[in-house]
């Protein structure tokens, strides 16, 4: 099991809770939640308790995430999109910081499961449709109706519209998982072949080297992933949030 790639991702129950005939058990996927939620509150909390006005390095940190995710959604969908900051901030922050715990040895990454990944998916796209509907009404179905398109091919755009808008959790939900679980199996892999390697004797040390630098190259790969694929969520919501406000464009 130690060096079974899989046995990262297993889901262990901690305290067992049923209700009714439902398991509402509290999981190790559940505690690295709430931890992630807990550690991101307490670096903003904590970042900004100052407010200097010569900012500390940390508040500066908290700052340029910020104004990282603000100007993504101005540039995304316009200065009435930041009525949705508080949704993309906590996202991106929560993505963000599960994705970094994910990457400390004996942590959990719940980012690689798709259950979490398709709930805060399905979280945008019921915000998307339920906002734009309640703003814009039917109108907002000219989301699917692009503007200066022949009403002959509309018979053909239009479904295609329609399965796009209803694949964006599907799309979100698995560009996320994905990428966290096949960084995180090759880099167990390569760390079983050290191990395996080391155990061989001098050759095998030696020939460890190899799969050593290998590790230590898709770590630091793994860390920016992390950060990449927390932004590439983000500036997806915000996207998505723009059809929202002006479904017409």
């Amino acid at each position: 099991m130690a060096n079974d790639p899989i046995s990262q991702f297993k889901i262990q129950t901690l305290f067992p809770i049923e209700v009714g005939g439902m398991d509402f058990s509290f999981t190790n996927s559940s505690l690295f939640m709430v931890a992630t939620v807990a550690a991101a509150s307490a670096f903003l909390i904590f970042s900004t308790s100052g407010r200097g006005l010569v900012p500390s390095r940390v508040q500066s940190v908290s700052e340029m995430a910020y104004e990282f995710v603000a100007g993504m959604l101005r540039s995304s969908a316009g200065t009435e999109g930041m009525r949705f900051f508080p949704l993309v901030f906590s996202l991106f922050m929560f993505v963000l910081v599960a994705n970094l715990f994910g990457m400390f040895p004996y942590f959990f990454t719940v980012t690689s499961h798709i259950i979490v990944t398709f709930a805060l998916a399905m979280l945008v796209f019921l915000t998307v449709t339920i906002y734009g509907i309640m703003k814009h009404g039917t109108k907002f179905f000219h989301l699917f109706a692009p503007s200066g398109v022949p009403p002959v091919l509309l018979l053909i755009v239009a479904p295609i519209e329609v399965v796009s808008f209803l694949s964006r959790p599907i799309s979100l939900s698995v560009r996320l998982f994905a990428n966290m679980l096949a960084g995180h199996i090759t880099l167990k892999v390569f760390a079983g072949f050290i191990v395996s390697m080391s155990a061989a004797g001098g050759v095998g040390i030696v020939g460890a080297i190899l799969p050593l630098s290998m590790t230590v190259a898709i770590t630091a790969l793994e860390f920016l992933v992390s950060f990449l694929q927390a932004y590439v969520f983000t500036v997806l919501t915000c996207m998505y949030l723009n059809d929202a406000l002006h479904p017409s464009h």
